[in-house]
């Protein structure tokens, strides 16, 4: 195993805390992390870095014919670049799994449970509510993610087509299993994709918890055009990077989908989980060691389309799955 990254004091320490014995590789840049994987000929690359829609197709575009790839992104404009590329891939011999995660599986998961033997749904929604523990700063590359993805805004598909939506719309409040309460609203990520694929419907929203709603859908507007500015984007980030994210209030992650059916009937499940990080290491693992052990096949798939949704119970994950509860006569 190599670990590339910038900082190498960084990586040394990520490995001793793992506990393995690793090569370690500095590169400062995107194209030097390209390089590094060129050169090195692995048979999977694990990318943690983003912001992923673009290092995503950097780092695929360096894998060479039969090295595989997956990443823990949860950015739509990746997730839609990388299916572009799936001929491609298929034709050299690659498996490329985005999102292998909490953020993609989790919910996909539940749809993808929901709709076992089913015919094509016609409306889901999917919300995501991890709980985090308190883990430092929220870092460069996150802030950095965040940060490019506030001018992409919000995106849902209606009758089919892709659309873009309000950053902050479609809020919902409902109760979780465990009795506690929950509000998300919608956003653009791969979980939005990966619902569509998985239930076949035209109509399809992903929302998590966010800021208040109205806050939102003042800033975006505002401060978007100010972020294709470099100097502005590169204070935001840094400013970003600065801050501690509190911990969650609650150590049980819940992932939540409605799935509505064209006779009506509509059913809603969810996945029961612990901290999101655990989760998504043990999914991002569980992927890896699928795709080594020749599990994959050539081409783009989200993580519960390649693997099931036997994935999201061996990371951890329990399903709480309810009947119709669309009210409708039988």
């Amino acid at each position: 195993m190599t670990f590339v990254g910038r900082n190498a004091k960084t990586l040394e320490q990520v490995a001793q805390e793992l506990g393995i014995k690793a090569g370690i590789k500095v590169a400062a840049t995107l194209e030097e992390m390209a390089t590094a994987i060129s050169e090195g000929n692995p048979r999977v690359v694990i990318n943690t870095i983003g912001p992923f829609a673009r290092t995503a197709i950097a780092f695929v575009n360096a894998c060479r014919p039969g090295t595989h790839y997956l990443d823990i992104g949860n950015e739509l404009p990746a997730f839609l670049s990388l299916f572009g590329m799936n001929d491609e891939l298929v034709r050299t011999g690659r498996c490329v799994v985005p999102g292998a995660g909490w953020g993609v599986l989790g919910t996909e998961s539940v749809v993808l449970k929901l709709c076992e033997g089913q015919p094509p749904a016609a409306k889901v929604r999917v919300d995501s509510v991890a709980s985090v523990r308190a883990s430092g700063l929220l870092g460069a590359t996150v802030a950095q993610t965040i940060v490019e993805g506030i001018p992409y805004g919000g995106r849902r598909y209606a009758n089919g087509k892709l659309k873009r939506a309000l950053a902050g719309d479609d809020q919902e409040e409902f109760s979780l299993p465990d009795g506690s309460t929950a509000v998300t609203r919608l956003i653009a990520t791969g979980e939005l994709e990966a619902a569509r694929r998985a239930s076949g419907a035209s109509d399809v929203v992903a929302a998590f918890p966010a800021v208040p709603g109205g806050l939102l859908r003042f800033i975006i507007p505002v401060v978007a055009p100010l972020l294709s500015i470099p100097a502005v984007r590169g204070f935001a980030t840094a400013r970003l990077a600065t801050l501690v994210p509190p911990a969650s209030k609650t150590e049980i992650s819940w992932a939540r989908a409605r799935v509505e059916w064209p006779d009506g009937s509509v059913r809603i499940g969810w996945l029961r989980a612990g901290d999101g990080y655990d989760f998504l290491a043990k999914v991002s693992a569980g992927v890896a060691q699928r795709l080594l052990d020749g599990q994959g096949r050539p081409g783009y798939f989200t993580p519960g389309a390649l693997f099931g949704t036997q994935l999201a119970v061996d990371a951890g994950g329990t399903f709480v799955l309810e009947e119709d509860v669309s009210g409708r006569k039988k």
